[in-house]
């Protein structure tokens, strides 16, 4: 049983852009998560903006960093009706998908503007 889904992003107006343009998942509240608060739970000393994008069954808690950690294997997959869609409007904002082979199956990868990994599939 999820709840929701916490990201990293650096950049607030592409994060909206992501979530409500290209993925269709509106915007439902913001707050800011206190300095002592951040710390108890991911040991860093400081308050961050935070915005939840929820439809249906999927939240996205999304904190507004000043820097980005490194990469690593986390990802979010995403069942969509529209695959193609998706991919349109990753390319009309300068998205690029990642298609990759295996077998006979096609899956689709795309990072949103701050480096975060979504599986598309649909």
């Amino acid at each position: 049983m999820l709840n929701h889904i916490g990201l990293e992003v650096t950049d607030k107006e592409k994060a909206r852009i992501f979530f409500e343009e290209i993925l269709g998942i509106p915007k439902v509240r913001g707050f800011t998560l206190s300095s002592d608060l951040a710390y108890a739970i991911f040991g860093r000393r400081e308050e961050v903006e935070t915005e939840t994008f929820t439809k249906e069954d999927i939240s996205f808690e999304v904190f507004i960093a000043k820097e980005r950690a490194n990469l690593i294997y986390a990802h979010t997959c995403l069942e969509v009706q529209n695959r193609e869609e998706i991919l349109a409007k990753c390319k009309s904002y300068g998205l690029t998908p990642n298609i990759v082979k295996k077998g006979e199956k096609e899956l689709l990868f795309i990072r949103d503007f701050s480096g975060n990994l979504f599986e598309i599939k649909g």
